[in-house]
């Protein structure tokens, strides 16, 4: 009885697998996901206790308004405390593009919003050069952190689905939307500019720049369509001012934030960033590297752990950009023991740690305070760092995506 009991519970646990890794159930997933966790948000911002017209969807409402900011040629960089908390952050453009949503009631433009961020990553995630089955293992680890930037309305989901993008492009021959993609991420949030770098790994490398240089202008000078051009040079200084102030006032959930809460650093931050700078460009000297791909999939990785780890705005939400590197990093070689216990590591610390599986007083008192979901995010990008530089040319795209 004991065995047949035995055989029925491994029975159901591969039926459960075997439906789970179901490409549609995967999507329908990310599709509920979104759509619940963006109606709870809507619901339960009726109820917060902050002063209105706050809502819990604060960086929704940040998105929608700039829209209309943009429009009465106001500052989109100050805050507008009788409207929102925190500032705007993005470029004019994306202002502009808000304007498709911006009109629509809030509890479907918001889901709306959410879906794009989702099922632009998820899209992203399918075109990598893994096995159908890895691309859906990669899928469900990522989905729990994401979660975490959909219930702040965040872009983050869009940002890794753009850099990602940008790979594919590259990949398959395709420089003018590579750029596009570059462009795009970088009129979103300006740090995605540095997965431009992937370009130097392919050929077409002036077609590639010189549609960088057309999409650019044409996504700069966008918003003249309902502005004038002085009123337009006037937004671009105030987001050049409000950068420059926001980037004086903050360590993140990063590198520097790390230290400061550590060991109590309080300074150092111009020397931190040229560091993590100069390593940044150090593998960029494997040259007899750039046409391996498990080396531009490594890099990928890397790039898109560096730019949250050495960000001084890094923040919870932002980390769906660190576990979709590791998840590329992990799927990219062949998994030792070591791999899959560095990405339980990632998983228990970076995205189980904020959930409520840990005590309210442990997250807020500890956790919290010493930024403990950076950690694994900088243990990760150091191993990458150093199997880029000591990856040997015979490891071939094929053990890439097996």
């Amino acid at each position: 009885m004991a065995l047949i009991a035995t055989e029925n519970t491994f029975t159901m646990w591969v039926s459960i697998r075997n439906f789970l890794m179901q490409s549609k159930v995967v999507l329908w997933a990310y599709v509920l996901v979104t759509i619940v966790a963006s109606l709870h948000l809507y619901i339960i911002s009726k109820h917060v206790a902050i002063a209105p017209p706050y809502t819990d969807y604060n960086n929704y409402v940040i998105f929608k308004l700039s829209f209309f900011h943009l429009l009465d040629g106001k500052n989109l960089y100050i805050h507008h405390l009788t409207e929102q908390w925190d500032l705007y952050k993005y470029s004019p453009t994306f202002a502009l593009a808000m304007g498709v949503l911006a009109k629509i009631p809030d509890y479907i433009a918001m889901p709306a919003w959410n879906l794009l961020n989702a099922l632009a990553l998820y899209a992203a995630v399918r075109k990598l050069p893994f096995t159908t089955r890895n691309q859906t293992l990669m899928l469900w680890f990522i989905l729990l952190e994401l979660l975490t930037s959909l219930q702040n309305t965040q872009s983050n989901g869009l940002m890794a689905a753009l850099m990602i993008g940008t790979y594919n492009s590259l990949q398959s021959g395709k420089a003018w939307k590579a750029a596009l993609w570059v462009a795009l991420a970088a009129f979103i949030k300006i740090y995605a500019v540095i997965v431009v770098c992937l370009f130097i790994f392919y050929p077409d490398k002036l077609k590639f720049i010189g549609w960088g240089i057309v999409w650019a202008v044409l996504l700069a000078v966008l918003p003249l369509v309902v502005i004038s051009p002085q009123m337009l040079v006037w937004q671009y200084n105030n987001w050049v001012v409000m950068m420059g102030q926001d980037e004086a006032m903050s360590y993140g959930m990063s590198v520097l934030g790390w230290l400061h809460t550590w060991f109590g650093l309080n300074g150092g931050k111009g020397v931190v960033t040229a560091v993590g700078i100069v390593l940044f460009f150090v593998p960029f000297a494997r040259i007899k590297m750039y046409k391996n791909e498990v080396f531009r999939l490594l890099m990928l990785a890397f790039m898109l752990i560096w730019v949250i780890i050495f960000n001084h705005k890094a923040e919870s939400p932002t980390y769906i950009l660190v576990l979709t590197g590791v998840g590329i990093w992990y799927f990219a070689r062949p998994r030792t023991a070591i791999h899959q216990a560095l990405m339980a590591f990632v998983f228990v610390v970076s995205c189980m740690t904020p959930t409520d599986l840990f005590p309210h007083d442990f997250r807020h008192n500890f956790l919290e305070v010493y930024f403990i979901k950076a950690v694994p995010a900088i243990v990760l990008w150091v191993v990458i760092f150093v199997e880029v530089m000591t990856l040997k040319s015979g490891e071939t795209e094929r053990r890439a995506i097996g």
